[in-house]
């Protein structure tokens, strides 16, 4: 079986799709075979023919080179730019929770390591309806391991914390925090690395330099941030 981590965000856009891919890109980089999975994915376009494009799967497959297609990388695609309960409520076909096992499972068989991406924050509703799901029953249901992608910037120091009480809350354990939109040597941002840890007890465990390309991570401490 695979291992495999969950990576979650303070918020929507703060780029938990492009750390997502420079996970994966790092990983098949040293030769490790690599699957991307996102359960449910908002706000995307059509192509010619009218079929739904899951972009945020589509950029990953082709910044990270891997080789897995696309139709394997999630189970849900909309097109209305809203949290997954409301997108499918407008457009049908709600979230199954056994579909995502089914899927997420297959792909737990096929491969070594398995970035499973979010959508929004950790508190984001997939399905309000009869059977209620949050993203948070999700990562239970797949014993999925979490780290938390934030912006380095102001205000990171409430949005970790917060996100983190939260999710320890709810019983989702917090391997570590990724500080995008890094500025090296920018005395506020490196201050919210110690403050974050301080409080909060998690490892930021790498920071993401604004239009980096690479993870600046070792190979081991990469590794272990995933479980079985």
């Amino acid at each position: 079986m695979a291992k495999k981590l969950f990576i979650t965000g303070t918020g929507t856009d703060v780029g938990k799709t492009y750390v997502s891919g420079m996970f994966v890109k790092k990983l098949r980089e040293l030769n490790v075979r690599t699957a991307y999975y996102k359960c449910a994915a908002s706000g995307n376009r059509r192509d010619e023919t009218g079929t739904l494009i899951p972009g945020d799967a589509s950029w990953v497959k082709e910044f990270s080179g891997i080789e897995q297609d696309v139709s394997t990388m999630g189970s849900y695609v909309y097109e209305v730019a809203a949290s997954p309960h409301l997108a499918s409520r407008l457009e049908g076909n709600p979230v199954q929770t056994d579909v995502v096992k089914r899927d997420v499972d297959y792909l737990f068989r096929q491969y070594d390591y398995v970035v499973v991406e979010g959508s929004g924050g950790i508190v984001c509703p997939i399905v309000l309806e009869e059977n209620k799901i949050l993203l948070e029953d999700l990562v239970r249901e797949l014993n999925l391991s979490c780290l938390v992608v934030a912006n380095a910037g102001l205000g990171v120091i409430n949005d970790v914390a917060l996100t983190v009480s939260y999710m320890r809350s709810k019983r989702i354990p917090v391997r570590g925090v990724v500080f995008n939109q890094y500025t090296p040597g920018d005395f506020i941002e490196e201050d919210n690395i110690v403050v974050c840890e301080q409080i909060t007890g998690v490892p930021v465990v790498c920071c993401v330099r604004k239009d980096a390309v690479d993870l600046d991570i070792e190979p081991d401490a990469l590794k272990d941030l995933f479980l079985e």
